[in-house]
């Protein structure tokens, strides 16, 4: 099977058989990490179909999902409606301050579509991660280009590197403190090692 560049193909996923899209073409590697999946097939017209109608049934769920978390007075955002390629499973991401009593949510979902139904709380640096958006710095935002997990950014850290600590501006997309901030924090740190041991 010759994949290319972009080319949509149908393989496993964290969630089951699903699509995905070329992001690297195909090569040799030493090491295969453990979180890579198997690419099954290059995906058909009627896969392209099916994936499709899944965006619009995707597209419809999250209006009723909304409006049912509005009748039912919930304290939570959604983010994000995900179906898996065969319908079996939809999936819901949101947002809460803290635990969200859904199950009257899920019967409601149940009974709507007849599937198995996922309820996910993400934290808001997922939830940008997801959405995406423009940096202060004019580029696509590092949580949704490239980041795959998330590291702990501390207001010690714009200290160090003698920012004038602007809450505003030290804050990204999500509300929280920049993971940029956590980039070039050994190099700050190193040199602050050795002034304190002289």
């Amino acid at each position: 099977m010759r994949l290319r560049w972009r080319d949509i193909v149908i393989g496993e996923t964290e969630r089951g058989i699903d699509t995905g899209t070329v992001m690297v073409e195909p090569h040799e590697v030493s090491d295969v990490p453990a979180s890579v999946r198997k690419v099954l097939r290059k995906a058909t017209a009627e896969d392209l179909k099916r994936n499709e109608q899944n965006k619009m049934r995707e597209r419809e769920a999250h209006r009723f999902c909304k409006e049912a978390i509005r009748d039912k007075g919930l304290p939570m955002k959604l983010t994000d409606v995900l179906y898996c390629f065969d319908g079996s499973k939809i999936i819901f991401t949101f947002t809460a301050e803290g635990k969200v009593d859904f199950r009257e949510l899920v019967k409601t979902l149940v009974q709507k579509y007849h599937a198995r139904i996922e309820m996910r709380q993400i934290g808001v640096r997922d939830e940008a991660k997801r959405v995406g958006g423009i940096g202060i710095c004019g580029r696509d935002l590092c949580c949704s280009l490239y980041l795959r997990e998330f590291m702990p950014v501390t207001v010690k850290m714009a200290k160090l590197q003698s920012l004038v600590f602007n809450p505003q501006k030290a804050s990204g997309y999500c509300g929280r403190l920049k993971c940029c901030l956590a980039y070039e924090f050994d190099s700050y740190a190193h040199p602050q090692k050795e002034k304190d041991v002289q």
